[in-house]
């Protein structure tokens, strides 16, 4: 089985994302995709594996399986969950240096970070950033 390409999770979201026609309609579907993300264990919710500088709490955790990294994630706010459910449906079990490398650039295509508060979107940076030390860490 091939596995999809960030680049092509980047593009299905992009798609996605122009179903809608109003922001509230795609803060919604942010929202729904929190709700479905698959709940972190317990032991994983601590200070530690808090994001630095979300105005949220943010808890994420990383692993390696297969050489592919695996991210799992709980928020304490709905949307900010569903954003990290977001950049997980992204990143996670993708190879360590194609994380490192992906640019993110479907972000601002579907608008998001305009969409977001400062301190929001202050997150949304620190999460993808912890992402990528966690991607270059399992490298490491």
């Amino acid at each position: 089985m091939r596995m999809t390409s960030i680049k092509e999770k980047e593009q299905a979201v992009v798609e996605e994302f122009e179903l809608f026609d109003d922001w509230m309609d795609k803060y919604n579907h942010i929202i729904e995709m929190g709700k479905a993300l698959p709940v972190i264990d317990d032991q994983y919710k601590q200070e530690k594996y808090l994001i630095k500088g979300c105005q949220a709490q943010v808890w994420l955790h990383a692993e390696q399986k297969d050489g592919r990294v695996h991210f799992t994630a709980d928020s304490d706010a709905l949307i900010t969950k569903g954003i990290v459910a977001l950049l997980i449906r992204v990143l996670s079990d993708q190879k360590p240096d194609d994380i490192i490398d992906a640019d993110m650039s479907f972000i601002d295509e579907i608008g998001l970070k305009e969409h977001l508060s400062q301190t929001r979107s202050n997150g949304l940076v620190n999460m993808i950033k912890q992402m990528k030390l966690y991607a270059l860490a399992i490298k490491g």
